[in-house]
């Protein structure tokens, strides 16, 4: 039963960084084809940071994340059509199309961005964080992050604050190496990244971020670690992204050999290899996984397609408040 119940989480662990991979492709297929416009930043070579840690939240925790946050809001369960349609612009989508890309949201999951300033999710992590323990709720705040966020001064401000107030917030940098478009070893004096979180009396650690299981292993201790009372936990996974930045990004700041040696390391692959060798799945149940997957992001596609434009009439709701004071 314990063997059943291990293949079966990670199936799903499989399923999710699948579903994550392949609505990634298809954004940047539809990209190109000015389906969606404004920015979009892709996950792909991320889905095991996204994937790992979410399995270990509850449905009461919270989770604050970046504008490279599809993968994020996927893993927490957020609706495929809603993400897609919101990118499209339309009014079905998760923000009413008026978000885009960079500003999902969804109450339901408790998924509060989505946010396109780098670092600006790190202070409003806190603010979660303070009402769920003033209130005392035994709540984790998960707030994602890259490694460029770690060279604002938010980033020190939100650990110490954190640490002196000991907020429950799990604090989770996916460090791609680059930021932006700058190697690290070019903007961190020193680049071990979890070792900034014993300055602020923050417990921390590093992970690999291209495995899921990992991931999830560290992200247990993590949260258990803040769930307990203990304040707030620096979780750093070491990740790589496949693709450029953004979509225009020229991507002149690193070679295709060293993309090419990472992708050796590809998240999807690793897990899948491991249940294969383990002969706990088969070349044609990858097939069959690829195929129902491949249906989620087709009608994610149709849903968003048959989506309905915000009337003209309705361009300052939202902006303006109809209360008027006499």
């Amino acid at each position: 039963m314990k063997m059943d119940n291990e293949k079966e989480r990670m199936l799903r662990l499989l399923r999710k960084m699948l579903l994550i991979r392949r609505f990634e492709e298809k954004s940047a297929e539809l990209y190109t084809a000015t389906k969606i416009r404004g920015f979009l930043h892709l996950y792909i070579g991320e889905e095991a940071v996204a994937v790992g840690v979410m399995e270990v939240l509850t449905p009461e925790d919270a989770i604050v994340a970046t504008y490279r946050e599809h993968g994020q809001a996927l893993a927490r369960g957020m609706s495929p059509n809603a993400i897609m349609a919101e990118m499209y612009g339309k009014q079905e989508g998760c923000s009413r199309g008026r978000g885009g890309s960079m500003h999902l949201f969804d109450a339901a999951t408790r998924f509060y961005g989505g946010n396109a300033i780098v670092g600006g999710g790190l202070p409003l992590s806190l603010g979660l964080a303070m009402a769920d323990k003033m209130q005392g709720k035994s709540r984790v705040t998960c707030c994602f992050f890259g490694d460029g966020a770690v060279a604002e001064g938010v980033f020190h401000e939100s650990m110490n604050l954190a640490s002196l107030w000991k907020l429950p917030v799990l604090f989770v940098c996916e460090n791609n190496l680059y930021a932006m478009g700058t190697a690290i070893c070019y903007t961190q004096a020193v680049p071990e990244l979890a070792s900034k979180g014993a300055g602020y009396g923050v417990q921390s650690s590093s992970v690999d971020g291209m495995d899921v299981l990992a991931v999830g292993e560290a992200a247990r201790i993590a949260t258990d670690h803040v769930r307990q009372g203990n304040g707030p936990y620096f979780l750093e996974c070491r990740t790589y992204r496949f693709r450029p930045h953004s979509m225009f990004d020229t991507e002149l700041y690193r070679t295709r050999e060293e993309v090419q040696e990472w992708k050796k390391r590809d998240p999807i692959d690793l897990l899948s290899k491991r249940l294969k060798d383990d002969g706990l799945f088969s070349d044609q149940e990858m097939a069959s996984m690829e195929r129902d997957v491949a249906g989620e992001v087709e009608a994610a596609v149709v849903f968003a397609e048959a989506g309905t434009w915000e009337p003209v009439e309705d361009l300052t709701r939202f902006v303006y408040s109809e209360k008027r004071v006499p």
